[in-house]
């Protein structure tokens, strides 16, 4: 069982889709002892699953974790920087992930490129290892192709932003400049409703639009509510913890704990 609410991996690897200041200012902070002082306390507040990339850090960190006595469990994320994928999934299914998820940015890039049947393929390697398989996008319509080819997705990673967008695109949906990544707050609606559609188990990330929406608690409870009423029972919503300043698994949880009505023994 997975619990409603899981830890994302982004601030751990130094992505804070903000600045580069600030992946600095995570790098510095996530040594190998404050990663698991994290990971201890998101199973401390009952958050018991950690979605993360499947690179070489991650994979030492969380066998680390785990010798250590960390009970979490994980879903692996590909890296799109590993060459070779077919030992990129073998090496993330040897510690034993209750998934693993074809990563975003592969997704779309290979959905852009129109290699659609490697897409599929990569789905099949990963089901071939035994381990329920995911897919990651940032499009809604690749959700719907996926559903429609009856791919071998055992759940969804389905990001509220289309950061997959081109430069130029961004810009005529902007109606100007742009600095740094582009969150266009209309794509929220469209892919929760297609979260919506699916039966399968989907994890909603992107919730709080990294940082964009969590000023107050105010503005991070009114943006997991608005995840909760699409989502699913089944669904899940992934939240990267940096916890720099304060237990964010905690005040997380809590939210989470607030909207579903759930006690302190259940998330």
């Amino acid at each position: 069982m997975v619990s409603r609410l899981i830890a994302g991996g982004n601030p751990v690897s130094g992505y804070s889709h903000q600045s580069r200041a600030m992946d600095e200012e995570m790098m510095d902070y996530f040594t190998a002892a404050n990663v698991k002082v994290m990971l201890a306390a998101c199973e401390r507040a009952g958050i018991n699953t950690w979605l993360s990339r499947a690179d070489r850090h991650i994979l030492r960190l969380l066998r680390e974790y785990r010798n250590e006595g960390g009970r979490i469990q994980w879903i692996a994320q590909t890296a799109p920087e590993m060459a070779d994928f077919a030992r990129n999934v073998r090496e993330a299914a040897a510690l034993r992930p209750i998934g693993i998820c074809l990563h975003g940015a592969q997704t779309d890039r290979l959905w852009v490129d129109h290699r659609r049947e490697e897409i599929a393929a990569r789905l099949k390697r990963i089901s071939d290892t035994g381990v329920r398989a995911g897919l990651a996008t940032h499009i809604p319509e690749v959700i719907d192709w996926c559903e429609d080819a009856g791919l071998p997705a055992g759940f969804y990673m389905a990001c509220l932003y289309n950061l997959s967008r081109t430069h130029e695109e961004a810009l005529e949906l902007a109606g100007g400049p742009v600095t740094g990544e582009f969150f266009y707050e209309p794509d929220r609606a469209r892919m929760l409703a297609r979260v919506s559609k699916t039966k399968k188990q989907c994890i909603v990330f992107k919730a709080y639009g990294a940082g964009r929406r969590c000023a107050t608690r105010g503005d991070r409870l009114a943006a997991l509510r608005e995840v909760f009423a699409a989502a699913g029972p089944g669904d899940c919503v992934a939240i990267g913890m940096f916890p720099k300043h304060s237990d964010q698994a905690a005040d997380n949880a809590a939210l989470v704990r607030e909207i579903l009505g759930a006690g302190p023994a259940r998330l």
